[in-house]
């Protein structure tokens, strides 16, 4: 069965256009109008071994919010779809990710349950003109829409853009990690997840 997804989502704020194949490995295609944003995704894609190609235009000039958090929204999306009911999933990943002075921890659980849960003392600087809350906000968005609980701590690091680049490329490899294939049954106790 092949774990793929197309998901499209247009607003008053935002037009997302993502293709997304969790078996299939290649050259990431990031293209928005958040140039941080397109290089964190593209980290992301890479360390995570998945197919990923993503358009995004945003309102920017507003404020980067709305688009970051529609991509977590639509990746979210993709990841649930591409799927299906969980059956054979390893259901749990997790790294700690050291990127120069950064060292992150993304743990997650496909458990069907939304939620993320971030913590420790994340740099609360700009990078460019980008503030530092809007990094959570993809995550939370990810999180709800994927029905993934997960959880991203800073353990050390003041280089804001080495910290939350750590976070995206942490995220990819636990996210691989809980994703891949790992027999037939659901990880569940409770027979459904």
């Amino acid at each position: 069965m092949a774990r793929r997804a197309c998901i499209q989502r247009q607003t008053r704020e935002t037009a997302i256009d993502l293709e997304l194949d969790l078996d299939r490995s290649g050259d990431p295609h990031i293209d928005t109008n958040l140039p941080i944003l397109s290089h964190f995704v593209s980290a992301f894609a890479l360390h995570s071994g998945f197919f990923l190609r993503l358009s995004a235009q945003g309102d920017v000039e507003v404020d980067a919010h709305h688009l970051v958090e529609d991509v977590g929204i639509v990746l979210g999306e993709g990841v649930r779809e591409a799927l299906g009911d969980r059956r054979g999933i390893a259901r749990f990943g997790q790294r700690l990710l050291p990127m120069d002075d950064a060292l992150v921890l993304c743990a997650i659980d496909l458990s069907g349950r939304g939620q993320c849960f971030w913590s420790g003392a994340f740099p609360d600087r700009a990078i460019g003109a980008v503030g530092s809350e809007v990094w959570p906000e993809f995550f939370n968005g990810f999180a709800r829409s994927a029905g993934a609980t997960l959880h991203m701590r800073w353990m050390e690091g003041a280089n804001a853009h080495h910290v939350y680049e750590a976070c995206f490329k942490g995220f990819g490899r636990a996210l691989a990690e809980a994703v891949h294939t790992a027999g037939c049954t659901l990880p569940s106790t409770k027979g459904v997840l």
